[in-house]
C-alpha cells in the first residue's frame, strides 16, 4: 500500500505518457512459434514497418485501489487491482497493470488508428503501457527495463491472456520503428528474433511514397482465421504453402532493400493469393475491389495482419501507386466508413516522455 501511495504521487505531480506505432506487414503469422520452428531452415522472416498512426499511453493518478482504463471505441471501465477481467476487450491492459502490481491508477488510451483495424494497435498499446510503467517504477527507485525486455514482457503477457499463438512482430515494430525483416531462426536465444532493416532512416520519406493503406470500413476479425491457418499447418495439410510463403517473405526482403518496388509489389501478390486459397474469408468484398485495382495498376496488394476486415495496403512504384490512390477513393466511397489513412514511415517506435 506504501508502494502504491508513492506512485501515485509521482503521477499527481508528473504524469507519465508514451507512445508507439502501428505497422503494415508481409509474411506474418510466420512470427509464431508454432510455424516458425518446424521451419527453421528456412530461416523464416517476417518483413514489417512502422507507419504514422501512433498508440499513445497516458499514466495517470486515479482511485486507491482500482486500475481505471480509457480507450476511444470503448467504454471506460474500472475494477479492483485484485478482480480485473483479463478476458475483457481491455483485459490486456489489466493484465499488464496486475504483473507491475500497480493500483490507484487510471490508464488513458489514445490511438490514431482505427479501433481494430488489424494494424497492431493492441500491442502498441502495450508496448506503450509496458514502457510507462516501467518508467514510473524507475522513478520510485527500481531499475528500469530495456527496449528488449519491453517487447519480450510485452509479448508475453499478450499471449497469456489471448488464449491463442501471439507472434512477436506487431511488439517489435511498435518498439522499434522503421522498414524491418525480423527473422525467427534463433530459437535457442532468449527473445529468438534478429533484426534486418531493409531501408535506410535517410529513405523513409521516399518508401513512405511507395505504399497506400486504406481502411475498409469494418473492424476485422481474425481469431478465427489465425486459428484455421494454426490448425491446419499442425495438421500438415498446408505445409507447402506456408514453405511457399517463407520463400516469397524472403524474395520481398529482398526487392525491399534493392529498391525494386514492382518486383515486391508482383511477390506480395504472390503471397495474397496463397492465403486466400488456404482461407477465402480473409478479404471482405471491399478488400477484394481494393486488391484487385492494385494487381491491375501493377502494385502489390495484401491486408494487413490476419485480415478479414481491417486494413489493406499496397506497394509499388510511385507513378502507379499515385494512379492507385485515385482508383481506391472511388472504392472506398462506396462502403460506409472506409477510407484512405494518411501514413508515413515512422523512425522512431517507442517514445517515452
Amino acid at each position: 500500500m506504501f508502494l502504491m501511495e508513492i506512485y501515485r504521487n509521482i503521477l499527481k505531480s508528473d504524469p507519465i505518457e508514451a507512445s508507439a506505432p502501428c505497422r503494415i506487414d508481409m509474411g506474418g503469422t510466420l512470427d509464431i512459434k508454432s510455424f516458425h520452428l518446424p521451419l527453421r531452415r528456412l530461416s523464416p522472416c517476417t518483413v514489417n514497418a512502422a507507419i504514422s498512426m501512433r498508440t499513445r499511453v497516458r499514466i495517470l493518478p486515479g482511485l486507491q485501489g482500482q486500475v481505471k482504463v480509457s480507450s476511444a471505441g470503448f467504454e471506460s471501465v474500472s475494477f479492483p487491482e485484485d478482480a480485473a477481467p483479463y478476458n475483457h476487450p481491455l483485459g490486456l491492459m489489466f493484465a499488464i497493470a496486475t504483473y507491475f502490481g500497480v493500483s490507484g491508477i487510471h490508464i488513458d488510451i489514445a490511438s490514431a488508428s482505427p479501433p481494430r483495424s488489424a494494424l497492431g494497435g493492441s500491442s502498441a498499446a502495450a508496448i506503450a503501457l509496458v514502457a510507462a510503467l516501467s518508467r514510473l517504477l524507475e522513478k520510485a527507485g527500481q531499475k528500469p527495463l530495456t527496449r528488449k525486455q519491453i517487447v519480450l514482457l510485452a509479448h508475453a503477457i499478450e499471449e497469456s491472456v489471448a488464449g491463442v499463438p501471439c507472434g512477436f512482430q506487431d511488439q517489435l515494430a511498435a518498439a522499434y520503428g522503421g522498414v524491418n525483416a525480423w527473422y525467427w531462426e534463433n530459437a535457442q536465444n532468449v527473445g529468438g528474433f534478429r533484426r534486418k532493416a531493409l531501408v535506410g532512416k535517410s529513405l523513409h520519406d521516399d518508401f513512405s511514397r511507395h505504399i497506400l493503406v486504406a481502411y475498409c470500413g469494418i473492424p476485422h476479425e481474425s481469431r478465427q482465421i489465425n486459428r484455421k491457418w494454426v490448425d491446419q499447418f499442425i495438421q500438415g495439410t498446408t505445409r507447402k504453402e506456408w514453405i511457399a510463403i517463407a520463400d516469397h517473405t524472403h524474395r520481398f526482403s529482398e526487392a525491399l532493400q534493392d529498391r525494386q518496388y514492382k518486383r515486391a509489389g508482383n511477390i506480395m501478390n504472390l503471397e495474397t493469393a496463397i492465403r486466400r486459397s488456404m482461407t477465402p474469408d480473409v478479404l471482405d468484398d471491399t478488400g477484394i475491389k481494393l486488391i484487385q485495382a492494385a494487381k491491375k495498376q501493377g502494385c502489390g496488394g495484401r491486408f494487413t495482419g490476419a485480415g478479414g476486415g481491417g486494413c489493406i495496403w499496397a506497394i509499388g512504384e510511385i507513378s502507379d501507386i499515385d494512379k492507385l490512390r485515385n482508383t481506391w477513393k472511388r472504392c472506398l466511397a462506396e462502403k460506409k466508413g472506409a477510407h484512405l489513412l494518411d501514413v508515413r514511415v515512422d523512425s522512431d517506435g517507442l517514445i517515452v516522455e
